[in-house]
């Protein structure tokens, strides 16, 4: 299983052209309007098409990023290499078997994978 993660201090996020291909590929029709607020190189949002500024309707690639093992998000990411990678992330792109349980371990950006154990406090 193929895995996506950030390897730098920051935190995980991928660039305009790597959201836009990623909602090609779910089909989520989209239209883009410039940012109500510039961060980094963020600079436009994301809306379902035909509802531009309607809040409810804005798309962020939080809710198409949380499955890290998405294969539209893996496809996504090696084709697109560093221009996939957003604002302050270096993404790479981890194998671990199909069979482990596994969970993403975080610290100031950084992050590995780690397969999911018990613990008590």
């Amino acid at each position: 299983m193929k895995i996506a993660i950030n390897r730098c201090f920051g935190g995980f996020g991928i660039s305009n052209a790597a959201f836009e291909k990623l909602l090609e590929r779910k089909g989520v029709a989209y239209e883009k309007t410039p940012a109500k607020y510039v961060f980094g190189n963020d600079v436009s949002d994301y809306y379902h098409a035909g509802k531009v500024d309607q809040e409810d309707a804005y798309l962020s690639y939080y809710e198409f990023c949380g499955d890290r093992s998405d294969p539209d998000l893996i496809a996504v990411l090696e084709e697109l290499g560093k221009d996939a990678w957003g604002t302050h992330a270096e993404i790479a792109i981890v194998e671990v078997p199909d069979n482990v349980n596994w969970h993403i371990h975080e610290y100031d950006g950084i992050e590995h994978v780690a397969e999911t154990h018990r613990t008590w406090s």
